[in-house]
């Protein structure tokens, strides 16, 4: 919890600094994931809505500080790929994901005196989630059941993960003063994971009997769901058969529209009136 603490009173501070250079905003729009029940980067399927709060503040005309909480849902499941390798595993899982992070933004252009700049954006975050998959009509937890054999005898390599985890967020977008003060930007951005348990799959399987042993029938029949499908093996799959790819981490990343309000300056009605500094036209000043 100690992460998101810091990441939130990072966004909190805000409110401490000069009102005219603060931006708060609503981020709204979809997210997808890409892993090991995925077969290609942007998956149908996979693609879900997310919304977001920011509180950004101005360092410079192009140097945009953001802090944010960000809200969605990601999943996907075998049975919605096309490699047949994929579908008779038949696993799936979806999770919430809640993540604070902290960015800078930096804009090509300065809004105050162009209506349109393109920016990038990096910085760091910090996420909690927790697979789980439906099982029987019943929601079912999956890290308390070390499907991969995590925290079992015998399989000292493979150590329980951690739900709360810390991220890379990156990306670019668009942005266009509508006024001095109000912004819309639209924008993709990823996050670079330090885990492949996103969704709790990554290696290979154990061996049924010691999952069996350590944790019952459920885990067994959880870490793999061949024999639900028609046609499916029903024979539990060797240990050591690779079940994911631990070569390539989980990521999950966003699309969406980024719009922004300046708490204190010009009026919404015209550029920079009220007090706040006004966009640049580039026209010649009016000899009358």
């Amino acid at each position: 919890m100690a992460r998101f603490q810091t990441l939130a009173i990072f966004l909190l501070l805000s409110i401490a600094v000069p009102a005219q250079r603060i931006h708060v905003g609503l981020f709204g729009g979809l997210s997808a994931y890409n892993g090991d029940l995925t077969e290609k980067m942007f998956q149908k399927k996979s693609i879900n809505g997310a919304i977001g709060i920011t509180g950004n503040y101005e360092l410079t005309d192009n140097i945009m500080l953001r802090a944010g909480f960000t809200y969605t849902v990601v999943g996907a499941a075998d049975r919605f790929n096309k490699d047949s390798g994929l579908i008779i595993r038949n696993l799936s899982f979806e999770t919430s994901i809640y993540e604070f992070s902290g960015m800078v933004e930096y804009y090509l252009n300065n809004l105050y005196e162009r209506r349109f700049s393109p920016y990038v954006f990096a910085g760091l975050a910090a996420f909690h989630f927790d697979p789980y998959t439906n099982y029987n009509g019943s929601k079912v937890h999956l890290r308390p059941l070390s499907t991969e054999g995590q925290g079992l005898p015998g399989y000292n390599d493979r150590k329980p993960y951690s739900l709360f985890q810390m991220a890379i967020p990156f990306g670019a977008g668009a942005k266009y003063a509508i006024t001095d003060n109000i912004h819309l930007g639209i924008e993709v951005s990823f996050r670079k994971l330090f885990t492949d348990y996103l969704d709790d799959v990554s290696k290979s399987y154990v061996d049924p009997a010691d999952l069996l042993a350590a944790k019952g029938q459920l885990a067994v029949d959880i870490s793999y769901r061949g024999d639900e499908i028609p046609g499916g093996n029903p024979v539990y799959p060797p240990k050591d058969i690779q079940r994911g790819s631990p070569d390539n981490k989980d990521i999950y990343y966003f699309l969406g529209l980024h719009l922004t309000y300046r708490l204190r300056g010009g009026g919404i009605g015209s550029w920079g009136g009220g007090g706040g500094r006004k966009i640049k036209t580039g026209c010649p000043p009016n000899p009358m």
